[in-house]
């Protein structure tokens, strides 16, 4: 089933896709005014948290639409699983943090998805994600798509998925951590930075300080669990991110 709702020049309509070995349910946003088959505009995929795509990944794809990009919510879940964005989502994360191979396949389904679309230009692609969104955006450059020219880390988890030995990673890769995030500790931002430093990344690590989990995310209030919105670091790292996207599609 396909929705469509227009607003000024803004559209957004939910297309099921083929996610590997799911149904799976995509929410594009554009501008009508600047992306058509005949002008295909560079897209931009956006990584759900650990509840699934819901309301905010909605509005983040809206929001790479004003920045004139394609924006498409891929849904590696599947049709109709959702979780609770304040509740405990680990029934619907764990099986995919513990095969990592089906998660990137998912992933890669969801890429392919993006570039079949008519008002993408399929060679230029990027990827940003939030929390587990974000080890997803990491594990698209793990993978190794030409197409995909940068992906984005938003206050992710970062646990490499060892699948064997790392080839170079092509895409630029931009990370945006709360130095006090418990999910991703100093020892694991120091990790990964020898990884993608070995993988030969192009890559860039923003450390915003005083700055826990999910500090992107408006609703995010358990300090005591080290959830919380920080609006100052969430607008630097829009603001970063917004640069960064020019600069890899550009």
């Amino acid at each position: 089933m396909t929705t469509t709702t227009t607003t000024t020049t803004q559209t957004t309509t939910t297309i099921p896709y083929q996610g590997h070995d799911v149904e799976a349910e995509g929410f594009w946003a554009y501008d009508a005014t600047k992306a058509s088959p005949a002008t295909p505009r560079p897209c931009v995929l956006v990584g759900h948290a650990w509840a699934g795509q819901l309301k905010s990944e909605h509005d983040h794809a809206r929001r790479m639409a004003e920045w004139g990009y394609v924006g498409f919510a891929w849904d590696v879940y599947g049709k109709g699983v959702r979780g609770d964005a304040g509740g405990d989502n680990t029934p619907l994360i764990a099986p995919l943090l513990a095969d990592r191979a089906l998660l990137r396949s998912r992933l890669l389904a969801a890429i392919e998805a993006a570039k079949a679309n008519p008002l993408v230009d399929a060679s230029r692609v990027a990827v940003i994600g939030f929390c587990f969104g974000g080890l997803c955006a990491l594990d698209v450059a793990r993978a190794v798509v030409p197409e995909v020219k940068g992906v984005v880390s938003f206050h992710g988890l970062f646990m490499p998925p060892e699948l064997g030995p790392q080839p170079p990673i092509t895409s630029k890769v931009l990370v945006l951590h709360g130095f006090d995030d418990p999910l991703a500790p100093p020892e694991a931002m120091v990790a990964l930075q020898h990884e993608l430093t070995e993988a030969q990344a192009d890559w860039q690590l923003h450390a915003y300080g005083n700055t826990a989990h999910a500090f992107t995310a408006e609703a995010a209030n358990k300090p005591e669990q080290g959830l919380a919105y920080q609006p100052d670091s969430a607008r630097r790292a829009w603001a970063t991110t917004q640069a960064f996207l020019q600069d890899c599609l550009s």
